[in-house]
């Protein structure tokens, strides 16, 4: 999985027009009925199905049923289409605002904010496509970071704190997703099963075994590998907060005048 797109890969201020002003319909031309919203939501639905490599202005144009020309009187190139669809996605999820999470323990925003994010990862694989080290600030990203920053603002953490442990959640994430969605695109893509990619090699690990080169490998029992990945996403967020939990309760932080580390 490549990441040949860029998060502010075109013209950035053209696409943070876009994301906080729109574009008005121009009174001639365009279709009847053709807004930026509509648009933006045909392209990730084609991304969401064929993936990001698929995304161009006359695939959207044709899922839109209009022409080509008519679609750049709205957006002005993929490049900030892309950015427009990254803004949609990146918001918070379902369930999550920040009126909500200003009355709920750290820990349990956290756990929330990640599951919401690994089940858009799950949702649009294009995303894992796309490098968002310099995120545009658009008005659902800039809402999904305020929402972030709401469930931690009990905490005795400094702004930077803050951002790493946004930057931590993010990565533990991440990682998992792009896991999961590389094994179920390998599997499409060849046709073999994990059952059978596994079995294939049983063979050679009889041999690997009796080498006796692999003690602790072969003592594994044998349900070892039964865990799926949902449990595996579970287990080790745990883990995440756990490590966090023991950091803001270290003794400079239990000294700080802000209270109520939920």
């Amino acid at each position: 999985m490549t990441t040949a797109h860029s998060s502010g890969g075109g013209d950035i201020s053209r696409s943070l027009r876009l994301m906080w002003e729109g574009r008005e319909t121009p009174n001639r031309g365009p279709r009847p009925g053709l807004t930026l919203d509509g648009i933006v939501t045909a392209a990730i639905e084609l991304a969401d199905r064929e993936g990001l490599a698929a995304l161009s202005m006359r695939k959207v144009a044709a899922e839109l049923g209009v022409g080509t020309m008519t679609l750049y009187r709205y957006v002005p190139a993929k490049e900030e289409l892309l950015d427009l669809m990254l803004d949609r996605v990146n918001g918070p999820a379902p369930g999550q605002d920040a009126e909500r999470f200003a009355d709920l323990p750290w820990r349990q925003c956290l756990r929330e904010i990640a599951h919401g994010s690994y089940a858009t990862y799950l949702r649009h694989p294009w995303l894992l496509q796309v490098n968002q080290s310099r995120p545009l600030l658009g008005p659902n990203a800039l809402l999904g970071f305020e929402v972030f920053l709401t469930g931690l603002r009990s905490l005795p953490l400094t702004g930077r704190e803050k951002v790493a442990v946004i930057s931590t959640i993010d990565a533990f994430v991440t990682g998992l997703a792009r896991t999961h969605v590389l094994a179920q695109q390998l599997a499409e893509q060849t046709g073999v099963s994990d059952e059978e990619f596994w079995n294939a090699q049983a063979p050679l690990m009889e041999t690997a075994l009796r080498s006796g080169a692999y003690p602790e490998v072969f003592a594994l029992p044998d349900n070892t590998f039964d865990i799926t990945g949902e449990e595996t996403f579970a287990f080790g967020l745990d883990r995440v907060l756990d490590g966090l939990e023991v950091y803001f309760a270290r003794p400079e932080a239990a000294a700080d005048p802000v209270t109520g580390c939920g």
